[in-house]
């Protein structure tokens, strides 16, 4: 079991007061804590007093419970009752009572504040939580919309409502049908194109893809805009065919791997994150090509053609495919870009200077827009926020 995941069944323990006593020493071992965190938990959750106040206090307080009973009884500094700092990301993972995140390493209290005043929301209940769906363009032109609880089915393609699947055709295909799949802001949709590659499609994202591959020849899709993780079937599958991801300023060859591309066309920059295998990143303006290890990532800027390779923390980039937003210093503009996105909303800075304060946080992807603002405010990151409509205002 991944370090991730460990940290994810850990958290539902210390959500519900089962955390051992032996458990902080895996807890400490989790990728998503930086050195300060990991002290915290060896001279905190490791102390028997705290582990029994902790545990009264949690029965004290129920898990139906909200975060304003939260608030009121935990009244003790973070370093002192460090259980609180990690019981709200865990409750934030697996959906619980508290919607706080990770506070920044220079937070060192949770101070005791009065409940605040209800923020202005009108009609909130046009603020859904994104889920499973896009629309399907047919080599016709005709469109399928697919969405959960409604199943589509030809001879070649299956929908459930939450995937799309194609057959592989036995046929020699002479010429290439394409078809492609949008996915709106609030969507998100996964496929498996004939050869069998998985494609995860983020909200705001368009694949162009053919109904059937050519045997033995480069198999060829086509990002349009948008985010997609992609799992591809390996060349020693076809014949050694090669894999390409194509996008409006880049290719991505592949040899059979995983790896994560963001263009978006509000960007000026594409992102493209190798998790496995090899990929060549190939500038399509100036012919530059660029090899990607694992963890690494490559940044091509649009506007100069310069490609910078860094490394990253994949599991925080590829978060959303497991239903997670994961931000690890990452500027309020860009978070609430995000979350816009996911949400289709609009996101409005009364204070500008608000746009490049950073934070790390993880954010459960199946939370109310309430939730998240609800964070964002409890870490004083902003003093208020308002939802108009579907517009959200922050100052």
């Amino acid at each position: 079991m991944s370090s991730f995941y460990k940290f994810i069944e850990l958290s539902k323990k210390i959500a519900s007061s089962l955390l051992n006593e032996k458990e902080p020493t895996d807890l400490q071992k989790t990728e998503l804590f930086d050195n300060s965190d990991k002290e915290y938990i060896r001279k905190n959750l490791t102390d028997k007093t705290l582990i029994k106040k902790r545990n009264n206090l949690s029965k004290q307080i129920g898990v139906q419970e909200d975060w304003r009973t939260v608030k009121s009884k935990v009244t003790t500094p973070i370093k002192k009752m460090v259980f609180w700092r990690y019981a709200a990301a865990a409750a934030i993972l697996i959906g619980g009572l508290i919607s706080i995140p990770f506070l920044s390493n220079n937070t060192s209290t949770i101070p005791v504040v009065n409940t605040p005043p209800i923020p202005v929301i009108k009609n909130k209940d046009i603020i859904v939580v994104g889920t499973d769906k896009a629309t399907l363009t047919l080599e016709d032109g005709s469109n399928i919309e697919l969405e959960k609880g409604k199943t589509f089915q030809t001879n070649t393609i299956t929908s459930n409502g939450e995937k799309l699947v194609y057959k592989k055709s036995s046929k020699p295909k002479i010429e290439i049908k394409y078809n492609y799949l949008t996915i709106p802001r609030g969507g998100q949709y996964f496929i498996e194109l004939s050869d069998g590659t998985e494609v995860w499609l983020n909200s705001e994202s368009q694949l162009k893809f053919p109904v059937a591959f050519i045997e033995g020849e480069t198999r060829q899709v086509e990002l349009v805009y948008g985010e997609a993780y992609f799992t591809v079937s390996p060349s020693e599958n076809h014949n050694g065919a090669k894999f390409k991801v194509m996008n409006q300023a880049q290719e991505v060859e592949v040899l059979g791997t995983q790896f994560n591309i963001k263009a978006y066309k509000d960007e000026t920059h594409i992102y493209t994150t190798l998790v496995e295998g090899k990929v060549a990143i190939s500038n399509t303006e100036l012919s530059i090509k660029q090899n990607l290890l694992p963890n690494q990532q490559s940044i091509l800027n649009i506007e100069s053609n310069n490609i910078e390779i860094t490394e990253v923390d994949v599991k925080s980039e590829t978060s959303w495919k497991i239903g997670l937003f994961s931000f690890k210093g990452k500027k309020l503009k860009h978070i609430m870009k995000v979350i816009s996105r996911w949400y289709d909303v609009d996101a409005v800075f009364m204070n500008k200077t608000l746009e490049d304060v950073r934070f790390k946080g993880v954010l459960g992807k199946d939370q109310n827009i309430e939730n998240i603002l609800s964070s964002i405010k409890t870490l004083s990151i902003i003093e208020n926020y308002k939802i108009d409509g579907k517009t959200i205002i922050l100052n």
